[in-house]
């Protein structure tokens, strides 16, 4: 991701919370799991196939369009609900737990809304192209009857 983009960070002693307009990046900072976490990102098809185990011990980064809500829990940490994944909790300070969560709240919609229009311009293009298609077999057919 580019650093431009990035919204907030918030630095704590064990891992690093990076909020971009499209992502949600929570990085470690040490220990297995920081190596665990540095394999999972050198290699992309791990995070495919391995995705859902990586996840109970490292946490990925999240597309904000996959959140399906955040909230703050009674001890003041980040609750992140992802469809068919585990949820993530990010223990921060209640403050910074709020300040998360509110941008997330403001960002996560500007994801969803975008992604619900490239579903519908995929839709659009490939009802476009079966009707192109169509046309095309119509054609192939008319010309080996010769009526063409």
């Amino acid at each position: 991701m580019a650093t431009e983009d990035i919204v907030m960070v918030i630095e704590k002693p064990h891992f690093t919370v990076k909020l971009h307009k499209t992502l949600l990046e929570v990085d470690l900072k040490g220990g297995l799991k920081k190596e665990l976490e540095d394999v999972v990102e050198a290699k992309p098809i791990l995070r495919k196939s391995l995705g859902f185990l990586f996840q109970t011990l490292v946490p990925l980064d999240v597309p904000l369009r996959d959140i399906e809500s955040v909230n703050v829990d009674k001890k003041g940490q980040v609750k992140i609900a992802i469809p068919l994944k585990r949820d993530i909790t990010i223990p921060l300070e209640p403050e910074e737990s709020r300040s998360l969560v509110k941008k997330l709240n403001e960002l996560i919609p500007i994801e969803k809304e975008k992604a619900l229009r490239e579903l519908q311009e995929e839709e659009k293009a490939r009802k476009e192209f079966e009707r192109t298609f169509a046309k095309a077999e119509e054609a192939k057919e008319q010309a080996e009857l010769g009526k063409f």
